[in-house]
């Protein structure tokens, strides 16, 4: 048989490190995974939805921070895309897609199956393009790697399944492309007029993002000097929250007061490679802002810039450092510190089990799975509640990776992305996933994915039977809980029913047992943990129209008969009401 284009894409995939493409077989893709089976060097990772596909490779592109490769056919194949590539995009990792299309000569005929997969995927990727001709397939996929790679993001190359059959040039294909690395940072002119604002500022905070990875000690270096409180943002936890004598947790939706505070007292606000999207917990519109980012465009999009630094955030807190002049009064950051260690106390304090409890709280749960999860594990949390108990009771030490749908917040990612993860990091590192009842329940087939690829991926179900944070939501609102309800699914049992390893826990007291059997079975494994409905994550600071809206939530919920739900609120929540 001659060499066809896709044994070619096949070799040059190969030859830049990808080791394995995620993705459902099709006909229009035949030629594709045909090549990969000739090759032999590139596994084909079927999972059970392309969705999960994306998912996956986004969850082993965060993982490993290379190129990450997912593969559908035509139409409604990688139409299934969409979600996980979104999340991807968003997420700013390094993800090519293949979407195969319909026969060259259909196109725009309404042939079977036929969408326009370069238009579809425009919005959620960095390079997306058709490939006219067979000749053009090579430098278009250099060009799609090569893009993904270095603006850190999607990548599509939507390629007509005749063409993958057409005859390839191996010579076309010989260049390999990997990731390169770079120092920028700003010039000295803007280094020190940032320098400037914080040497004159008595009260600096930090607010730092994903964009602090790899930083850590520079970071902690420039607050040292400056004695500054560090807000870390969801993403950034991972980067910034261990060895940090200056963390105050984090602020927003999910956050702490601690973090809440050290944004509003600040007179000054460092922005290290974050985007933090909700303005309302910004500091005043007065307070001077330094904002470093390696995208220049996003500067400036969620508050009004006085300083804007281009560059890496590891270079250009190393250069800034220079500039600065050391600070020797500490109150506001011992001030927000010890307020940071009285609500890591309080919230602590809400993990005890009493042995009267009648109900398990997921706080309990998460701190167990803390305790009982391995010092480099990598962690997914699906969005809602998950992510919050994740995000308040996970311990980060510089090896544990946290990976989430943080951005995009798409239901039902904790579960592929724990199978992109465990892919890359093979089964000597644990990746766990800490799933919702309505997540899991979405992409449920993906257990079965676990034990046909043999992934010892850990599943922790906080079994609520209801869309928690959809309620909380309401509830905020003024809004009578509605359409939120699940079913009371035994996760255990399915697990079981699918072949792995399945337990369901109850109680407090039965969790550590049924948790130290699930982290010490050597194949997949799954733990259903059912928790109270009526679990409240109280935000870090209650609003007036927050505080009316629930009243009026408590009120029509009364009015129509349900009483008994608003008694079960309060029960569950008693023992929060010190955090507020």
């Amino acid at each position: 048989m001659s060499t066809t284009v896709a044994d070619c894409v096949v070799e040059a995939l190969a030859a830049s490190g990808v080791r394995r493409v995620y993705g459902l077989p099709g006909d229009s893709l035949n030629g594709f995974t045909d090549a990969l089976r000739r090759n032999g060097t590139i596994r084909w990772a079927h999972v059970r939805h392309e969705e999960s596909a994306a998912f996956a490779a986004a969850g082993e592109a965060a993982v490993t921070g290379e190129l990450a490769v997912v593969a559908g056919s035509c139409g409604p194949g990688n139409l299934h895309f969409i979600n996980g590539l979104y999340d991807a995009q968003r997420s700013r990792v390094p993800v090519l897609a293949i979407a195969a299309h319909i026969p060259a000569e259909e196109i725009g005929g309404e042939y079977f199956q036929e969408t326009h997969p370069q238009e579809l995927f425009r919005e959620c990727s960095v390079y997306t393009e058709l490939a006219a001709t067979a000749e053009q397939v090579p430098r278009l996929l250099r060009i799609a790697m090569r893009t993904a790679l270095e603006r850190r993001g999607v990548s599509v190359l939507v390629v007509p399944g005749n063409m993958l059959l057409a005859r390839g040039d191996l010579a076309a294909f010989s260049h390999p492309v990997r990731a390169t690395t770079s120092h920028i940072t700003p010039d000295t002119a803007a280094l020190e007029a940032a320098a400037d604002v914080l040497n004159r500022a008595e009260r600096v905070t930090i607010l730092g993002g994903a964009g602090c990875q790899g930083a850590h000690d520079e970071v902690m270096a420039l607050a040292g000097a400056l004695k500054s409180p560090i807000v870390h943002a969801l993403r950034g936890k991972e980067f910034l929250e261990y060895d940090s004598p200056y963390d105050v947790g984090l602020t927003g939706l999910i956050g702490y007061s601690s973090g809440y505070r050290a944004m509003e007292h600040c007179d000054a606000l460092l922005m290290l490679g974050t985007d933090f999207p909700y303005r309302p917990f910004y500091p005043p519109s007065d307070v001077p802002v330094v904002q470093v980012d390696i995208r220049g465009e996003h500067i400036g999009r969620r508050v009004g810039v006085k300083v804007p630094l281009v560059g890496t955030v590891k270079d250009t807190a190393a250069a800034l450092l220079l500039l600065i002049r050391a600070k020797g009064d500490t109150k506001f950051l011992d001030k927000l510190t010890g307020h940071y260690r009285t609500v890591r106390s309080r919230l602590d304090d809400l993990t005890e089990a009493k042995r009267s409890a009648s109900v398990m709280h997921p706080q309990q749960v998460a701190a167990a799975v803390d305790r009982h999860a391995s010092a480099d594990a990598v962690f997914t949390a699906d969005v809602g509640t998950p992510t919050v108990w994740a995000a308040r009771y996970l311990t980060m030490n510089g090896r544990r990776r946290l990976i989430g749908s943080f951005n995009h917040g798409s239901m039902a990612n904790a579960l592929p992305q724990a199978i992109g993860a465990q892919c890359a990091s093979g089964p000597g590192r644990q990746a766990v996933a800490l799933c919702g009842d309505g997540g899991l329940s979405m992409l449920l087939g993906e257990l079965i994915t676990l034990r046909h690829l043999d992934l010892p991926v850990k599943v922790i179900v906080f079994n609520n039977q209801a869309l928690s944070f959809v309620e909380l939501e309401m509830k905020a609102g003024g809004i009578v809980n509605y359409g939120t309800e699940l079913e009371d699914l035994d996760f255990g049992a399915i697990a079981r029913a699918v072949g792995i390893f399945g337990a369901r826990v109850d109680r407090a007291d039965q969790l550590e047992e049924t948790l130290q059997k699930a982290f010490a079975h050597e194949g997949p494994a799954l733990v259903d943990a059912r928790t109270a409905r009526q679990e409240l994550s109280l935000p870090p600071n209650i609003t007036f129209e927050q505080m009316k809206g629930f009243t009026l939530f408590a009120t029509r919920t009364i009015l129509t008969g349900r009483g008994d739900e608003i008694v079960e609120l309060a029960k569950t929540n008693l023992r929060q009401l010190p955090l507020m």
